[in-house]
């Protein structure tokens, strides 16, 4: 099983409840600082940028570039050290971050890209005062050239390219910032006299009891406690239709209240909300670093090494050849060359571009090396209740097998078992209740029988609702053509029992969701087997498997033989993608190489899953793989255009052609090196779900 995911989850919970998960307590302030990285620590890019750029302009005017005057160069007296002194400044307020980044990596025993930048930066202004000390205090010497042009023009190109990816990086986060602003800012709290004062959103707290008016947004997760409207939920679930919301239903927060007045009790703030567990996901996906990541962060540490080594080697062959100024000169321009900038955002970027389309479009990443397990995918196992169905189950048979008991008897029954349930079944069982206008009192004792069915005590008695494989298991004779009849027609079929002898049973249908055959077509021209996996009976399952096309069906399992399935798949070197509700599928989805949970609400099994779809949707899963092989193909562009140009800038500039004429400067380094950045900005802004 994967080592970065836990299963929290109570198995003998799991077969006919939905799961319950709390989240931690966000601190939104914390979560957008850490998602921008450890780059917020050094500093604010924009401002060191600006005033590094304007301190670098009398550089510029006043130095010469590599010991050339150019056209607009003048010079006064002293403005030798006017150059010396800024170039200083410059060197300790616009290198700051740099250094502090290269501290870090030292201590981390990981040198890379800033550690590269301080070498470069460092040496230029070392040398750059040798060559100061020894124009000026040196009488007769020769005259040294110094790297203060170079020196201002790596700072601020450097400067440049981290405010670029700071904001490349920051505007992916904004899926966050509109997740968020989909609540309201303030909520109606309702006092025990009955009237009701406007509070601020982050002072709403757990167990309050709100008034949310018509037309109004929802402030916070909560509990109808009384009123009836239509709640629009489409802007946090996707889900288009508008839900009629009663006595004892839940609403979400940033849903849209409808003609009615609800009055509810907060049973989660925005922090511990649907969109507080939303938005961490996203955060997390934007945090965690993928496999290709972790390669260009090797590349990186290698170029380090390849940089210091054809540094050394260009400085004690220049020695040789020519003299000190020569060598280093050759060792600044190996430096330069060799820093990894672009190389450091080729990953970051994609990724970054990739969350936030996917957030955009219903897919929280919440594990992003899900991104490159789709390259090896050929197998997609999915549950089939409401993930390729609808998950609403209408009764279309209820039948009496005991003289004693009315159908409607039956039908009471079974609902007083189901009323502290939130399976599919046990809804279609208690909708049908309603319809009949029956009391429902909720059973005693009860207790769910994993993959079996539910057990509770009404009137003292105990009663069970269980399946036909359990009536096989126990012996208790049952009509089979009947149940094969029902089972034919797609229906899944329930049998209440009480001393081993059945009273009644119930059959109840469920119909593919329209885009179902599409996704499974879809999934077949893209050389991807689907597997239907799915605890209702055999018929049941192959009625609508015939329904969906070809599609490989394993029916009748348990929450343990979901897992096991995937474990067998992967044992024949399958890469397996699961796709669940998150009711049965949370073994299956932590074991799989990509866990896909339908349905992203507080009864999904995010703890287990790499991809949550806000929209139940199966065929948003065909956006996902889209879009993954769009951001795997951005992610080798980048790492070619990020390290590429070490390949054959790092000889250039160590002087391999210096015999032919032609040496690579250090300034001209920074600025191959700044326009590589700028290519794999603005080509993984180009990312796009195909």
């Amino acid at each position: 099983m994967k080592d970065n995911k836990k299963i929290e989850h109570d198995m003998s919970k799991m077969d006919h409840n939905k799961m319950n998960h709390e989240m931690p307590e966000m601190d939104h302030s914390k979560m957008n600082h850490e998602m921008s990285g450890h780059m917020h620590h050094m500093g604010d890019f924009k401002k060191k940028f600006w005033l590094s750029f304007v301190v670098s302009l009398p550089i510029f005017l006043l130095s010469s570039f590599m010991g050339l005057k150019l056209p607009f160069n003048f010079s006064f007296t002293g403005s030798d050290w006017l150059v010396l002194v800024l170039a200083t400044f410059l060197f300790f307020y616009g290198g700051q971050p740099f250094y502090t980044g290269a501290w870090q990596e030292l201590k981390e025993r990981t040198p890379a890209m800033m550690t590269l930048i301080t070498m470069g930066i460092s040496v230029a202004y070392i040398y750059s005062l040798y060559a100061f000390v020894i124009n000026h205090f040196v009488s007769g010497a020769a005259h040294v050239m110094d790297f203060f042009w170079e020196l201002a023009s790596l700072i601020v190109i450097m400067l440049l390219g981290h405010w670029i990816e700071m904001n490349a990086t920051m505007s992916a986060g904004n899926a966050v910032e509109k997740m968020a602003a989909l609540l309201p800012g303030e909520a109606h709290l309702l006092g025990q006299n009955g009237r009701t004062q406007d509070i601020k959103l982050e002072d709403l707290e757990e167990g309050q009891v709100v008034k949310i008016l018509a037309g109004e947004k929802v402030p916070a997760d909560g509990e109808i406690i009384s009123g009836t409207s239509a709640v629009n939920e489409a802007l946090v679930t996707g889900e288009s239709k508008a839900v009629k919301k009663r006595l004892g239903d839940k609403v979400i927060g940033g849903s849209l209240n409808g003609d009615g007045t609800l009055v509810v009790k907060v049973t989660g703030t925005g922090q511990s909300g649907y969109l507080a567990q939303v938005s961490k996901l996203v955060g997390q996906a934007q945090q965690d670093k993928s496999k290709a990541e972790s390669v260009a962060d090797r590349v990186s540490k290698w170029l380090f090494y390849a940089a210091l080594l054809v540094g050394i080697i260009a400085f004690l062959v220049w020695l040789n050849l020519a003299d000190m100024s020569t060598a280093l000169n050759r060792m600044v321009a190996v430096l330069v060359i060799a820093c990894p900038h672009a190389l450091g955002l080729a990953i970051p970027l994609v990724v970054a571009r990739s969350t936030s389309l996917a957030a955009t479009n219903g897919l929280l990443l919440r594990n992003r090396k899900a991104l490159e397990q789709v390259k090896k995918l050929d197998v997609v196992l999915m549950d089939k209740t409401g993930t390729l169905t609808e998950g609403i189950f209408k009764v279309n048979e209820i039948k009496s097998e005991n003289s004693q008991y009315t159908k409607n008897e039956v039908l009471e029954l079974m609902a007083q078992l189901e009323t502290s349930s939130s399976h599919p079944l046990a809804t279609g069982i208690l909708n049908e209740a309603k319809k009949n206008n029956l009391d429902i009192k909720s059973a005693s004792n009860v207790q769910t029988l994993k993959g079996i069915g539910v057990t509770g005590l009404i009137a003292g008695k105990e009663y069970q609702l269980v399946t036909a494989n359990y009536l096989k298991k126990k012996q208790i004779d049952f009509n089979q053509k009947q149940f094969d009849e029902l089972a034919q027609k797609g229906n899944s079929i329930s049998y209440l029992i009480s001393d081993e002898k059945i009273i009644g049973l119930i059959a109840q249908g469920d119909q593919i969701k329209n885009e179902s055959k599409t996704f499974i077509e879809q999934l077949h021209q893209m050389g991807i087997e689907p597997v239907m996996l799915t605890g209702d009976n055999e018929l049941a399952a192959k009625k609508i498997a015939t329904q969906l096309g070809k599609i490989t069906v394993k029916a009748e399992l348990k929450p343990e033989d979901k897992e096991r399935i995937v474990r067998e798949y992967q044992e024949k070197n399958h890469h397996v993608m699961m796709l669940g509700d998150g009711v049965n599928d949370a073994p299956s989805l932590a074991r799989a190489d990509i866990g896909v949970a339908i349905g992203a609400g507080t009864d999904v099994a995010i703890d287990s899953a790499d991809v949550v779809l806000v929209k139940s949707n199966p065929k948003d899963v065909l956006n996902f793989l889209h879009l993954a092989k769009a951001t795997n193909r951005k992610m080798v562009e980048n790492l070619w255009w990020g390290a590429g140009y070490n390949i054959l800038a790092l000889p250039l500039a160590a002087g391999l052609l210096a015999g032919f004429g032609f040496v690579l400067s250090p300034a001209v380094g920074a600025i191959v090196m700044s326009l590589s950045t700028v290519i794999v900005a603005i080509n993984a802004m180009t990312l796009r779900i195909d």
